[in-house]
């Protein structure tokens, strides 16, 4: 009897996203985002939101140093938890990019970036707050699942 030979089936997920806050949840989902990415013969893109820098004050032009204190201590944030998926995609064999950008709101941030850079799946830890924290803290996660058109894995 002859084998049948099959065509082999491309993966249902090329490239994803994997927003990272340096948390140890975000670190679990950044390694198995990783070892899924390694699986399937996906790519990975890391991403980081920096929170915008707001001050409302009589006097602005005092806190220029501020401000360019704090964007200098936030872009050597996300290089150090970027430099983290770069280290783990490496050592997986996995293709990577990473961006990092600023947004008040993070979850439209990760989902523009998902859509710009044509993502097929976005990745992300979910901390697991509830009650009053998960109130007042909000939810990135639930917000991506909420507005995603793109397929959204939650990792804890």
């Amino acid at each position: 009897m002859e084998a049948k030979q099959t065509k082999p089936q491309s993966p249902a997920f090329r490239h994803i996203l994997l927003p990272v806050d340096g948390s140890p949840a975000s670190a679990r989902a950044l390694k198995q985002g990783v070892e899924l990415a390694a699986s399937i013969g996906a790519r990975i893109t890391g991403l980081h939101v920096l929170p915008e820098f707001h001050v409302f004050a009589y006097q602005p032009d005092k806190l220029e140093d501020v401000r360019l204190s704090y964007e200098r201590e936030c872009e050597q944030r996300a290089q150090r938890f970027l430099a983290e998926v770069e280290q783990a995609a490496a050592a997986a064999g996995v293709p990577c990019d990473t961006v990092y950008l600023s947004g008040d709101q993070p979850w439209e941030c990760i989902l523009k970036q998902a859509a710009q850079r044509q993502c097929d799946l976005i990745a992300m830890a979910s901390h697991g707050y509830r009650g009053v924290k998960a109130l007042l803290l909000g939810s990135e996660c639930s917000k991506v699942l909420a507005h995603s058109t793109v397929p959204v894995l939650i990792l804890r």
